[in-house]
């Protein structure tokens, strides 16, 4: 728990210095919020950080976390997940990697592919224009929802 501590604390100080490096107020709703996505497990959508950050700051409203993750995202201090519904995911892996989209409950989990990460990318996607970030979206049904399925099959 220390080491998650220290980590999440190391993590903030990063934040401090890309925001004053990009001009950015350092507020207590920019670190709350950063520090809310470092303790989430998975990818959590805008209204799901602001019903957590709200509890502890009470003063804090949904435009606010809206506004702030978007500027956050902007500095590339963090990086939105777009999903199957409307809502807006966040996450803060900064290492490479690609995403498993579960079809049924929107669930994103993160997964690594070194030997994807190694190939070239086609040539004809070249005159598409500039790639920033090549990455992989795989959407599927999740082993949870496969289970529940199976189990409610079992039932029946």
């Amino acid at each position: 728990m220390d080491n998650l501590r220290t980590k999440i604390e190391e993590q903030l100080t990063e934040l401090t210095a890309a925001c004053r490096a990009r001009g950015l107020k350092v507020t207590p709703q920019r670190l709350e919020i950063f520090r809310d996505l470092l303790e989430s497990e998975g990818h959590p959508s805008v209204e799901e950080i602001y019903e957590r950050i709200h509890t502890r700051m009470p003063t804090v409203s949904l435009d606010t976390v809206y506004r702030t993750l978007a500027t956050l995202n902007e500095a590339g201090v963090i990086s939105r997940v777009a999903v199957l519904d409307d809502h807006s995911r966040f996450e803060v892996n900064p290492e490479r990697h690609h995403h498993f989209i579960c079809l049924r409950c929107k669930r994103v989990e993160d997964f690594y592919w070194p030997a994807f990460d190694g190939l070239a990318l086609p040539k004809n996607v070249a005159g598409l224009g500039k790639v920033e970030s090549p990455h992989v979206e795989v959407r599927g049904i999740c082993a949870a929802c496969l289970r529940a399925e199976n189990n409610n099959n079992e039932r029946n």
